[in-house]
């Protein structure tokens, strides 16, 4: 198999981070790199009391979402229809375990209202799909409802960690979105609960609409604590714009956000993106599909090479109002793939200590930098897909569209359909939609698919010649970070008898004959590149430890948090997310950004408002001596290599490997504040997000 990694070579050791990034210490490591190459674990995230082994595997068929009911269909007059949704939030039992296990208390999105009766109102984890139409704006009242049945709040379900910079409900109206300071180590946030929706890969939206970390809402409870904030910073001020803008009001535990879709059709997602919570909602539950489905560049453009006609694509998909469960057989499938792990009692298990983490016990703020609660990475010991614990697909013989997502936590996935005998795998898309032709996963890279957090992949899976019978989908990423390389070689694959497995497909004889175009046919939709650049701007990922100690009182150096900054000279220089907004593009420009990641780990970087092209990769100059080593200031080495064939097009989210500078070219055409950060939920929430501004500031606007 081919190195994962573009421009070869072993991982960063730590070692190599300390000597590249001084006195900011070493980075995310729990592994070892040994003489000779050979990559070993040295720390292990432990799961809750439910054992992978006591799960049964392939007993729950896998759930296929339905989609999401219209509240309504706005007739705008002298513009265009917009499709609104009524979406609230809500916390609920659910079966994820298999049948026989006790189910699992979760939250999730769910319509609270429909336009016909026919709407499914169900709230479930992962949400129903939002079906959306190319150039017709979406509308969505997303309310808060993490309430009981007297309208009281509801505490988290996970620890939450008040020591971060978080949206801090607590410290009301004056110390809200901010760290806060202590007199002694405090336990766990138990107060109402903060959301906001982000819908990950929306282009052009108005950034009131874009789920701005520090735009969260508590829910309307009837006993929010005196002197709580009850909402962020930007919220009263992107409301105000909201209310000019689209003439929608917000309120008391909600906020309405409106989106264009005017981009090329695509495959994004929406999760919950409060600042210092990212991580523990999301793994709570709330996420759902975003499907822009039509125009210029969508399915009706792709033509079969054959007979320069259209071709026929796998179909059909959910469809609004769809019986549920349905009647219909379908041949495209969204499948998010999370990991998870649990308790004996069905409930979710996230670490409630950093001790779990790397065995740090102390000092914990305020005696100490660490962070008592935060885990700087978290590797849950199962997979689930659609939530469910490794459910199982039935398919025929025939051509099937996966539409897949890393959902995880830190966790970067290798999809492996090499185990599967006869089958062929084709990818034909990615966050930004249609590649510029399609990739023979199974001819040219093994049967293998590499996926960061948050990336998304468009695969026709053809089972024509897959014999009957059960066969298993794997994933050989790692059990712990990712740095690149080969598995097996480079790093140890995912634990074959859980994490090294996702779904089982149970093949059967097709009904009837395939009408699809086969893949090696497909001529995709032309890809229009971007105009060239005016400014090139070099960012730099960068990770922070300190030295705690363990129960024996032994020193162990571990992560403090991760940063992002920029690149002075080939000088790293760190901010942290209440620093000055320091990436300023105007409106209208194009702009290259350069990645430069002196860290151990490899980082899925997503840029929020824009789809970007993904120009190359670099390598980072080292130590003729000792080539673990970085040289400061930091200097590309000339050894480039372009974008992966799956690369193309237009993405959202790109891997940023060690040692590496990874360049992506991006139109900044909205006006307004966004933000940009790594996309393992776990380090975004603890700095490694950073704002940034395109074109002047705001009148009014927060400072």
């Amino acid at each position: 198999m081919a190195d994962l990694r573009t421009g070869a070579g072993r991982p960063i050791s730590r070692r190599t981070f300390i000597a590249a990034a001084g006195a900011a210490g070493a980075g995310f490591v729990l592994y070892a790199v040994l003489p000779g190459g050979t990559t070993v674990a040295v720390a292990e995230v432990p799961g809750g009391t439910l054992e992978p082994a006591s799960v049964p595997k392939f007993q729950t068929p896998l759930l296929i979402p339905p989609v999401m009911p219209r509240a309504e269909t706005i007739t705008a007059r002298g513009g265009k229809n917009i499709d609104a949704y009524e979406i609230s939030t809500r916390q609920f039992p659910q079966q994820i375990l298999p049948v026989g296990l006790p189910p699992t208390l979760v939250w999730g999105y769910g319509a609270v209202t429909s336009a016909t009766k026919r709407g499914l109102l169900v709230h479930n984890a992962p949400s129903l799909t939002i079906e959306a139409r190319w150039n017709r704006p979406v509308r969505v009242k997303w309310i808060n409802e993490l309430v009981d049945v007297d309208g009281n709040h509801l505490p988290h379900l996970l620890p939450v960690d008040p020591t971060l910079h978080w949206a801090n409900p607590p410290g009301g109206v004056e110390g809200r979105d901010s760290r806060p300071t202590f007199e002694s180590t405090p336990g766990a946030y138990q107060g109402p609960v903060p959301i906001v929706t982000h819908v990950h890969g929306s282009v052009g939206v108005g950034d009131e609409s874009d789920g701005y970390a520090e735009a969260w809402y508590l829910p309307a409870a009837a006993d929010i604590p005196d002197g709580y904030a009850r909402s962020g910073t930007w919220y009263e001020f992107f409301s105000g714009k909201a209310a000019t803008r689209y003439g929608v009001e917000w309120g008391p535990g909600f906020a309405t956000f409106q989106y264009p879709n005017a981009q090329r059709a695509s495959t994004i997602w929406y999760h919950d993106h409060t600042l210092g919570m990212t991580r523990v909602n999301v793994y709570a539950g709330p996420a759902g599909f975003f499907l822009i489905r039509g125009g210029p560049e969508g399915d009706d453009a792709v033509v079969d090479s054959r007979s320069s006609t259209t071709a026929i694509l796998p179909s059909p998909a959910p469809k609004e109002n769809d019986r549920f469960p349905s009647n219909k057989t379908y041949y495209e499938i969204p499948i998010a793939v999370q990991d998870r792990s649990f308790n004996d009692d069905g409930s979710l298990f996230y670490p409630d200590t950093r001790t779990l983490f790397d065995g740090i016990v102390g000092d914990y703020i305020p005696e100490g930098e660490f962070s008592p609660i935060w885990n700087p990475e978290f590797f849950g010991n199962m997979l689930i897909a659609n939530g469910n614990t490794w459910p199982f697909q039935v398919v025929e013989q025939r051509r099937y569209r996966f539409r897949f997502l890393n959902g995880c936590q830190s966790r970067f996935l290798i999809l492996d359909f090499s185990g599967i005998p006869g089958v062929e795998a084709w990818q034909i898309g990615n966050e930004g939609g249609f590649l510029a032709a399609p990739v023979n996963l199974t001819a040219d890279h093994d049967g293998r698919l590499l996926m960061g957090l948050a990336e998304r992949a468009d695969v026709i899976v053809d089972f024509t010649n897959v014999p009957v019978g059960n066969h298993v989908l794997g994933n050989i990423g790692p059990d712990e970070p990712f740095g690149g390389g080969i598995p097996g070689i480079d790093f140890e694959p995912a634990d074959p008898a859980s994490t090294g497995q996702v779904l089982q497909f149970r093949v059967v004889p097709a009904t009837a004959p395939d009408p699809t175009t086969p893949p090696e046919f497909l001529v995709l939709p032309a890809i229009t590149p971007l105009p060239p650049e005016s400014v090139t701007r070099p960012l730099a990922l960068i990770e922070k430890s300190a030295v705690g100690f363990d129960a024996n009182g032994d020193p162990v150096d571990g992560p403090v948090a991760a940063l992002l900054g920029t690149s002075d000279g080939g000088v790293p220089v760190e901010y942290e997310w209440a620093d000055p907004v320091t990436d300023n593009p105007a409106v209208g420009s194009t702009e290259v950004w350069e990645f430069v990641n002196i860290t151990a780990d490899a980082h899925p970087m997503h840029v929020h408002e824009i789809a970007f092209e993904v120009v190359n990769r670099e390598g980072l100059v080292r130590d003729p001596e000792d080539p673990d080593d970085i040289v400061v200031p930091l200097q590309p080495d000339g050894d480039v290599s372009g974008p992966e064939a799956w690369e193309t097009g237009r993405k959202d989210t790109v891997i940023a490997y060690p040692g590496q500078v990874t360049r992506v070219r991006a139109t900044f055409a909205t006006a307004g504040q966004y933000v940009w950060h790594c996309h393992i939920v776990e380090h975004e929430d603890n700095e490694m997000m950073r704002p940034y501004r395109i074109g002047p500031e705001q009148p009014g606007q927060p400072m």
